[in-house]
């Protein structure tokens, strides 16, 4: 039960409404306790099955006691005025309690929806923000499709299995116990018969509900599952269909379908098995305390008069709906339980990457920047072995060799995607750690090769992140990354959305306003991931142009597979199996006659 009281945390924003509710649902059981247990004694009164009552009783904290109060004021009427107007009165008097019961049911859903939508909003937002802060290597461990399964469908799950029932946790147990006290005031003996047989029929809900716990954790994994495998076949449908593997994945979907959909139809029994299950064992103690009521209603010397049990079996009669929809929310609950679980894992998810309380503030970018023998491995395989090396500001440093040799590792390692095993990353003498790692990172422009964009208007693409941007900025940006004459040309500018990851531009399109997104933060520090490994001449061209502009009065780190593109670098390193192998300028390194040699000669070659 601790997910599940972890879940009722998100209701502390919001405990003013959660009280109102409180209060609107006593007044409903009031209202409730009014509307129905006085309803018997008046109509006894009314047809003259009971003497009238002509002395006022005195008033004390009990039913018996109210109900000879009221009693006595509907016989004064009939006294007075007559049966006719004693019946409309009472009429009357029902009218309006019934009206005031719906009315505070009313307030009290009311405010309910403040406390339900408000929590389920917070939880949402506590998972993507631990989504937005989590390491790269939580997702490298992780589908994608189970996360986004994890903030959809198990968050939707908690909202309508825990959070559609909380009133329910709240109102049901007090209207139960307000029945049940009224019930001792009447008959302490058949009250404490009926609460000897209740705590068995809870213990038979209470089997059911675990094992359908248990069977929701699977479900909503293979929920997950399923999840991954749309979202994956969306992502490659274009390979999908170059290999004639439609069929192939249409199978594969409908044995995971099939899987899952056995499955919930056994969740589905199990749990429709409680309003039936729960009905027959009301139904079951209802007659029992027929029988034992009507043994002490009808003995030699009754113990309770017959006016009082009639009463007792309609109060009585009114604890199986809210106990029903409690046994029901029970199972629901466990449900949402196992949903909260997986919601859970991902919040407790260990945040790798952390700031320190004192780190320091960075704005500027001064001196240089140092590996100092850097290590690093993603399981226990290493990627970096001892890396040392020293970027002087305003250089540009060249990465290249085999794909798999650690180049991309190296520079995520910069702004802290990932923290070395072993060994520092310094900036102007700091160790990376010691700074704050918002103010590190925006120290830094990326481009990588595939362009990362969002389906947004070009105009938000650019300014990403930039909030104060203005329009005159993001065109200057676009002219600098060569794509101001290719935007003007779409159909509405800077203004026309881009489709999902920018699907509506090309290649060499969708790498320049990644570019114009790194001019328009203006960071010293600018990191090129292969950002024209896959483009065609002409927008290679275009791209390479755009660059050079960039990185003119930049600290930059590039990495590249085409050594014609990084010829002009400053120092070209030369990384082979997680080591420094080779470095030197583009010159140095060919007399040299090593690996770069032997990859210049390939590349010159073909």
């Amino acid at each position: 039960m601790k997910k599940f009281y972890r879940v009722l945390a998100y209701i502390k924003p919001y405990w003013g409404y959660a009280v109102l509710n409180v209060i609107f649902n006593l007044l409903t059981i009031v209202f409730s306790l009014f509307s129905m247990t006085l309803l018997v004694p008046f109509l006894n009164l009314l047809f003259s099955t009971e003497a009238l009552v002509t002395v006022k009783p005195e008033l004390s904290l009990n039913a018996d006691s109210l109900i000879q109060l009221l009693n006595y004021y509907i016989s004064k009427v009939i006294i007075e005025q007559g049966q006719m107007q004693a019946l409309i009165y009472i009429c009357i008097i029902l009218i309006v309690a019934f009206f005031l019961r719906n009315l505070t049911r009313f307030f009290a859903m009311f405010y309910m929806a403040n406390v339900r939508i408000g929590s389920v909003k917070d939880i949402r937002n506590a998972i993507y923000k631990k989504i937005l802060i989590l390491p790269l290597s939580f997702y490298n461990k992780h589908r994608k499709g189970d996360i986004i399964s994890r903030v959809t469908t198990d968050v939707q799950e908690v909202e309508y299995s825990i959070m559609n029932y909380l009133e329910m946790i709240v109102r049901d147990p007090i209207t139960i116990l307000a029945y049940i006290a009224f019930m001792f005031s009447v008959s302490p003996q058949l009250t404490l018969f009926v609460l000897v047989l209740l705590p068995i029929t809870g213990l038979l809900i209470g089997q059911i509900g675990k094992s359908l716990r248990k069977s929701s954790i699977i479900g909503q994994a293979r929920m997950a599952g399923m999840m991954s495998t749309i979202e994956e076949t969306i992502s490659g449908l274009r390979i999908i269909k170059a290999f004639s593997a439609i069929n192939y994945s249409d199978t594969r979907f409908k044995d995971q379908n099939n899987l899952f959909s056995r499955l919930m139809v056994s969740i589905y029994r199990r749990r429709d098995l409680s309003s039936p299950l729960s009905e027959f064992l009301s139904s079951f103690v209802i007659v029992i305390v027929l029988w034992f009521g009507g043994r002490l209603v009808l003995g030699d010397s009754p113990v309770i008069q017959a006016a009082d049990f009639i009463v007792y079996i309609i109060v009585f009669s009114q604890i199986i709906p809210p106990a029903k929809t409690f046994a029901q929310g029970f199972y629901s609950i466990q449900k949402g339980i196992a949903s909260a679980e997986r919601i859970f894992e991902i919040l407790d998810a260990e945040e790798v990457i952390t700031e320190k309380p004192n780190a320091k503030a960075i704005k500027t970018f001064e001196k240089n920047i140092e590996y100092r023998d850097v290590q690093f491995s993603y399981d226990k395989e290493p990627v970096l072995k001892g890396i040392n090396l020293n970027i002087e500001k305003g250089k540009l440093i060249a990465l290249v060799g085999e794909s798999g040799g650690g180049k991309s590792t190296m520079v995520d390692l910069l702004p802290r995607f990932y923290d070395v095993i072993d060994g520092q990353i310094l900036i102007d003498g700091t160790d990376i750690r010691d700074y704050k790692i918002d103010d590190l990172r925006g120290l830094m422009g990326i481009v990588t090769q595939e362009s990362i964009l969002f389906n947004d208007s070009v105009f938000n693409n650019i300014a990403f992140g930039n909030t104060n941007a203005t329009m005159e900025a993001v065109i200057e940006a676009a002219k600098v990354a060569n794509a101001h004459e290719f935007i003007m040309r779409l159909e509405n500018g800077y203004e026309t959305y881009i489709g999902d990851r920018g699907m509506n531009l090309s290649g060499g399109q969708r790498q320049r306003l990644s570019i114009a997104r790194a001019v328009l933060k203006n960071p010293p520090i600018l990191i090129l991931d292969e950002a024209t490994s896959s483009l065609d001449t002409e927008s290679e061209r275009l791209v390479q142009d755009a660059l050079a502009k960039v990185m003119s009065s930049r600290t930059s780190v590039v990495i590249a597979h085409r050594l014609s593109t990084i010829q002009h670098a400053d120092e070209i390193i030369v990384i082979v199996q997680g080591e420094i192998a080779e470095r030197g300028s583009h010159e140095e390194l060919l007399e040299s006659k090593g690996v770069y040699r032997r990859l210049y000669d390939l590349q010159t070659f073909s």
